[in-house]
């Protein structure tokens, strides 16, 4: 079995569930911090853990051009090479390729781009995308895909979706390791009609979970939703189902009653890096003047290491004068928030509470 669903609560959609992988469970719904470089920038992977993360994210591009994925393999694979025991997933790097849009070609054997390490071209096909992953011995895989862009008129968004339909295809023949479970991308644009027909073209060939891509790439967020409503129903409950690179606090709320399972998402540890703190209440930015002599926590409900030990004040002082403590600070905080929240989620669900949870989670932010 990959994929249990362990109870559907009092939500439409939302459920509670867990993942099976060969470094053991994953309790859903679950936010993955993203590792870009085989490190989640300012913790240590013993951070991680402590703050309750039960998988993480890694970058197959930047690892593939550094250090490269055949020296961690010979290191005994990326959970040694970084010293992290539990799940990882691993992205395909289509995502990566999409955002160099000026030094990258989309043909049909794969994606040619130049690096943005040391400018050397490289062709990134699906069998390399398979290839690396597998190196890297990622717990959960994805296959490579085209990320489209919004707006896309309609011709280019069919010809984007059926190219990764033929590459999920060929992801599927240069697999080979039963071991590391493999998830395909649904495409389709902001398109209804795609969407599902990608979905039902994808449910077809047998993939062990489904993610739904090109998503938070400049549409409106009620057309974000309404694309995750119309594929979602359709993926059958023995199947995890990941929306890759949402979001924000109230996206990932929001998604999970959609029915969603998986997320992963920089921006708690970009804005930390960039001073916004998020709260019960919303969130803050550190450097406000506001909060220069605040003798209180970030949040006075949030029991994280941070909040338990420092003040905004020194916070603020911090982030103004540029220490490296300000970025390490600010990212327990926020990845404690969001780890918390989906905590929040499952207990929540497990209880029969998460219609109560969302209201609550509402009002406080009003």
């Amino acid at each position: 079995m990959i994929f249990r669903q362990l109870k559907k609560a009092d939500s439409a959609m939302a459920r509670l569930g867990r993942l099976y992988t060969r470094h053991g469970p994953v309790e859903t719904p679950v936010f993955m911090p993203v590792g870009t470089q085989a490190s989640v920038k300012s913790v240590t992977p013993g951070e991680l853990y402590e703050l309750g993360a039960g998988i993480i994210l890694g970058n197959t591009y930047h690892l593939y051009l550094r250090p490269g994925h055949r020296l961690i393999e010979a290191m005994g694979g990326l959970h040694k090479f970084m010293n992290w025991h539990l799940p990882i997933l691993t992205d395909s790097g289509g995502f990566q390729v999409y955002s160099l849009s000026q030094s990258r070609k989309i043909q049909e054997e794969g994606v040619l781009f130049r690096s943005h390490v040391d400018g050397s071209m490289h062709m990134l096909t699906p069998e390399l995308a398979i290839e690396i992953q597998e190196a890297l011995g990622a717990d959960v895989m994805m296959c490579l895909d085209t990320c489209i862009p919004f707006p896309a008129d309609r011709q280019q968004i069919i010809d984007s979706t059926n190219l990764t339909t033929r590459w999920a295809r060929r992801c599927l023949d240069a697999r080979t390791r039963g071991d590391l479970l493999l998830f395909a991308i649904v495409q389709g644009g902001m398109e209804r009609e795609l969407r599902c027909s990608h979905t039902e073209q994808l449910l077809g060939m047998g993939f062990d979970g489904y993610a739904l891509g090109g998503l938070s790439v400049g549409e409106p967020k009620e057309l974000l939703f309404e694309m995750i409503a119309c594929s979602r129903p359709m993926i059958p409950p023995g199947f995890p189902v990941y929306v890759m690179g949402v979001g924000l606090p109230e996206d990932l709320v929001e998604c999970v009653d959609l029915g969603v399972d998986m997320f992963d998402c920089v921006i708690p540890t970009r804005n930390a890096r960039n001073g916004m703190l998020f709260t019960s209440f919303g969130h803050i930015v550190i450097k406000n003047a506001r909060f220069a002599q605040d003798q209180g926590p970030v949040d006075p409900e949030c029991s994280c290491y941070t909040c338990r030990n420092y003040s905004r004040a020194y916070l603020r002082h911090l982030f103004m004068a540029k220490e490296l403590l300000s970025y390490r600070l600010n990212t327990i905080h926020n990845l404690y928030y969001y780890l918390n929240l989906m905590a929040e989620m499952r207990t929540a669900l497990a209880m029969d509470r998460f219609r109560e949870f969302k209201r609550d989670f509402y009002s406080k932010r009003q």
